[in-house]
């Protein structure tokens, strides 16, 4: 991925970047097919080329932020077996105040194998780099484009279970012992 950047055409942040791969043996699974872990993993790969092509990474580097991924969401909907071609499509779908929102589509054979979702950020040693901030930086709209309702909900729950183990962490420390 690194090799091919420099030939490879800058893209807009709303766009889709595309890498395509291949189910390899140590992808596998008992079951014979990619585990649900490794699209995890595999989504990694599609946001870091999705970052490079973007120009996110040139915006990352001049405020010394690394990403961070928040919170990750997958559905399964068909499964990948061994040597399979498929592609991951990574879009930029928006963001709020504190998260961005990154959806990586496993497709094959023109059809949506897989989702994965992650909710991230980027820290800075100033702090969190406001994303609407960053999406200026990167040529686009302060404003993001509107949210799906299921992706906002999707990320209340984080904020909720989030507030749920904060509210448990504190209780056990208050706990006697």
């Amino acid at each position: 991925m690194l090799l091919r950047r420099p030939w490879r055409k800058p893209v807009d942040g709303l766009a889709t970047t595309v890498i395509r791969l291949r189910v390899w043996p140590l992808d596998l699974d008992f079951n014979r097919h990619v585990t649900n872990g490794r699209y995890f993993t595999l989504a990694d790969v599609g946001r870091m080329d999705y970052v490079l092509c973007s120009g996110a990474f040139r915006v990352a580097l001049r405020h010394k932020a690394l990403p961070i991924v928040g919170d990750t969401w997958g559905k399964f909907r068909r499964e990948l077996k061994l040597f399979e071609a498929f592609e991951i499509h990574t879009r930029m779908l928006g963001w709020d105040d504190k998260w961005s929102f990154v959806e990586h589509r496993f497709v094959s054979r023109g059809r949506v194998v897989g989702v994965v979702l992650i909710r991230g950020l980027f820290r800075s040693p100033k702090g969190t780099v406001a994303p609407g901030e960053f999406a200026r930086e990167l040529g686009l709209a302060e404003q993001s484009p509107a949210l799906p309702h299921w992706l906002s909900a999707w990320s209340q729950s984080c904020d909720d279970m989030s507030l749920q183990l904060r509210g448990e962490e504190a209780s056990a420390v208050q706990a006697p012992r």
